[in-house]
């Protein structure tokens, strides 16, 4: 008797081949047929009418805090996640001495808007070095699988110190050194090394990420301690400007061509300079065909900002007169600053020059929109606040005033960033058309006061395989990017696919009904810390390593995740 029988549903089976009406059995945590299963299950999916996938692995996230005191790996665990790759961007925990550990906690409160108290609590530092962080982490069991790459920036401060924090030149021994840690990080189980070289990337006392100037030799050095340790990931986000994007790319190619190692990057269509994308994703599909494996990792909607009495930030949260409302509850503050004498006052005021948000010179009124449940992600310019106040003939400030303390409060302004220059997901459309795009950059697990893109993989499914505006694509080739497609580019080879001796990780899925909520704010982070949160419903079943660990969308308590550690337990 198999230990489950998912039965009579529509199996993608992660390849891109066409969907064909099949049972899938699993024993002992890996999948042993697929095809039609004579055989009982101790227990059975009625999977009729639904499609069943392989369970998806998202190779852009943060939990690197967040999986040290937390089995439940929510968002990502909602939305058909079932292997995450963390340590993205350069920033981590590890390797860290103590000294060095607040230092550590501002740049990933600044660069991943994880509020300092929260990690002071929630951390419990049982480690030093990398491999003692991946012990630590394989102590924890979870409802999803875990990979981490090595942050360049604890990795460099921890070998420059203050030197690696000032941005200075590492010197030969630095070099040496940091090569020498990112092999042992390997040899224990890192999945790859992470970096940054962008200004959007800062602590929160306005301090540049310690990577930000890091030069060839440096790249050169970790990429050879990744070959030294036996080979991995080297992931990459850039501003692409120094001094232009060619130029920086040619760097990342010699790096490529000179170590064999595989690079990543983040590829984003920028509303500033609306045709740099183009050229990186054409210098990319250029280096595939020449053999070298660079490959850029795009988003699959506009990366926005929701601003609301409920979250972070909010466009009039740098004037002096909200300032001194701020600390009420959400309620109490929508009603206050509904008072015509303070609602005037606010008005007046400027909201640029007190903000604490560095990014708040970027948002303009006529790329932000009312967030509505359902929430949609891709408005047309004329539902637009600028819009809005040309009709009603009121300035774009009262539009959005009113906006944010109607119902109390509780509704958000979304604020596209990226993808979105042309009120379109035209950008997002023409990465899916290249194979050597990946899509992704979810950023679970950060961001938990202003974005809320854990449920990329469910938009995915939704817009890109059923709705989309621009275009609509084979939910076979949806799945595949989903699974096989970031399992191999993150060198796990073990799942992706549903195919007999592969892990049973698996999703039973109505795509008829997969709806995304709205985002909510909850309070359930360590000292009382709040964060974004987005629920889909459709998710029938959510299988990991044979145990079913969310069933229409409610956890079962079931804990089979792990850590898993390149090389050791990424193969089949």
């Amino acid at each position: 008797m198999a230990d489950l029988v998912i039965r009579g549903g529509t199996v993608v089976d992660g390849t891109g081949a066409e969907p064909i009406e099949a049972d899938v059995a699993i024993e002992g945590g890996r999948i042993t047929q697929v095809g039609r299963v004579t055989e009982r299950g101790r227990e059975e999916i009625d999977a009729r009418g639904h499609i069943v996938t392989p369970g998806f692995v998202d190779i852009h996230t943060h939990y690197d805090g967040q999986a040290v005191w937390d089995s439940h790996l929510a968002p990502s665990a909602w939305h058909g996640v079932t292997t995450a790759v963390m340590g993205n961007c350069g920033v981590g925990f590890a390797p860290c001495r103590a000294a060095d550990r607040d230092k550590l906690i501002e740049l990933m409160e600044g660069v991943e808007d994880i509020p300092g108290p929260i990690l002071h609590e929630g951390l419990d530092w049982r480690w030093e070095t990398f491999p003692e962080y991946l012990d630590a982490l394989e102590a924890k069991p979870r409802d999803i699988d875990i990979c981490a790459l090595l942050p360049h920036g604890a990795l460099r401060v921890h070998v420059m110190g203050e030197r690696g924090l000032a941005l200075e030149n590492a010197n030969q021994a630095d070099i040496a050194k940091m090569r020498e840690i990112t092999a042992e990080a390997v040899r224990a189980g890192a999945f790859g090394v992470s970096t940054s070289r962008t200004i959007s990337h800062k602590t929160l006392k306005g301090d540049p990420t310690p990577t930000l100037r890091a030069q060839e030799e440096e790249l050169h050095g970790l990429a050879l301690g990744l070959r030294d340790g036996g080979g991995g990931l080297l992931e990459l986000v850039s501003d692409w400007n120094t001094p232009d994007p060619a130029t920086e790319f040619a760097i990342v190619r010699r790096v490529v061509e000179a170590t064999g190692q595989p690079v990543v990057f983040s590829l984003t269509a920028r509303h500033d300079r609306t045709e740099a994308w183009k050229e990186l994703l054409a210098l990319s599909d250029r280096a595939a065909a020449d053999g070298l494996p660079i490959r850029p990792v795009f988003p699959p909607r506009p990366i926005g900002i929701l601003l609301g009495l409920n979250g972070s930030q909010n466009p009039f949260a740098g004037c002096a007169s909200y300032r001194d409302i701020a600390h009420l509850p959400a309620p109490a503050r929508a009603a206050a600053m509904r008072d015509p004498a303070l609602r005037a006052r606010i008005l007046s005021e400027d909201r640029i020059s007190g903000s604490t948000f560095p990014l708040i010179t970027r948002l303009g009124f006529e790329r932000m929109f009312p967030f509505g449940d359902p929430p949609d992600y891709a408005p047309p310019q004329e539902a637009s606040i600028a819009a809005i106040a040309a009709r009603e003939g009121r300035s774009a400030e009262e539009v959005a005033y009113d906006l944010l303390t109607a119902d109390d409060g509780a509704g958000f302004i979304f604020a596209p960033l990226t993808n979105f220059a042309d009120y379109t997901l035209s950008a997002s459309a023409e990465c899916l058309r290249h194979p050597n795009a990946i899509a992704g950059l979810s950023d679970g697990g950060a961001h938990v006061g202003f974005i809320s893109d854990g449920s990329f993989p469910t938009f995915l499914l939704t817009y890109w395989a059923r709705d989309g505006k621009e275009a609509v694509f084979p939910v076979q080739d949806i799945i595949r990017r989903l699974t096989s497609d970031t399992a191999r580019a993150a060198g796990l080879h073990d799942r992706g696919v549903l195919r007999a001796g592969l892990r049973a990780d698996v999703n039973v899925i109505d795509l008829a009904a997969l709806t995304l909520d709205a985002p909510r704010m909850v309070a359930d982070l360590p000292a009382g810390g709040r964060r974004l949160l987005q629920r889909a419903r459709g998710y029938t079943a959510t299988v990991v390593h044979g145990a079913v660990t969310y069933r229409d969308g409610s956890a079962t308590g079931a804990l089979p995740g792990r850590l898993v550690r390149a090389g050791r337990n990424a193969t089949v």
